[in-house]
């Protein structure tokens, strides 16, 4: 039995459960930009423009307006598990840029509780930790796939009429 006619049987049989993890990571990834991208659309994006000038960004406007469509676009294409290798490159671009010119000089934590007064909690800036955990969700799903209910793995499907194979095993068993 060849390794082409072993992939061909595993990939007929139903999927396993660990086949369903892309679905979390899809929706708190996908939702997280999403809220990012509309959230400053809702504040006014030229405040997010102005934070951009401020931090030496050139073309503030222009960059500020693409983050604000690939935060937007990239989080619907990650619910949808649609087009996950594409809409990863400019959604980690984003999370890398954020990392190392915001949050690396805050270090790792992304919660410092300064103080707890009868105000509410007081925190500090937050550090790096959620961009790597984005990021590392984002390489989950370009290497695992997109999991089931994913436009991705419809698309699949659809090309290669088999019911539970994964967009990632396309490299694997061939066309």
């Amino acid at each position: 039995m060849n390794l082409n006619h072993m992939m061909r049987v595993y990939t007929s049989t139903p999927p396993k459960l660990g086949d369903w993890a892309p679905i979390p990571l899809r929706l708190i990834v996908g939702y997280g930009f999403l809220a990012h991208g509309y959230d400053k659309i809702e504040k006014g994006p030229e405040h997010f423009f102005a934070i951009l000038y401020a931090l030496g960004v050139p073309a503030p406007h222009l960059i500020g307006w693409a983050t604000i469509l690939i935060e937007v676009l990239g989080g619907l294409a990650v619910l949808a598990g649609a087009f996950i290798m594409l809409a990863s490159v400019p959604m980690a671009g984003i999370l890398l840029v954020a990392m190392f010119t915001v949050h690396l000089p805050y270090g790792f934590s992304s919660i410092k509780l300064l103080a707890v007064t009868t105000a509410g909690a007081q925190f500090g800036q937050p550090g790096y930790e959620v961009d790597l955990l984005y990021l590392g969700c984002l390489a989950a799903l370009v290497l695992g796939g997109s999991g089931p209910f994913s436009v991705d793995g419809l698309a699949w499907k659809s090309r290669t009429g088999c019911p539970g194979q994964s967009a990632t095993l396309q490299t694997m068993s061939g066309p």
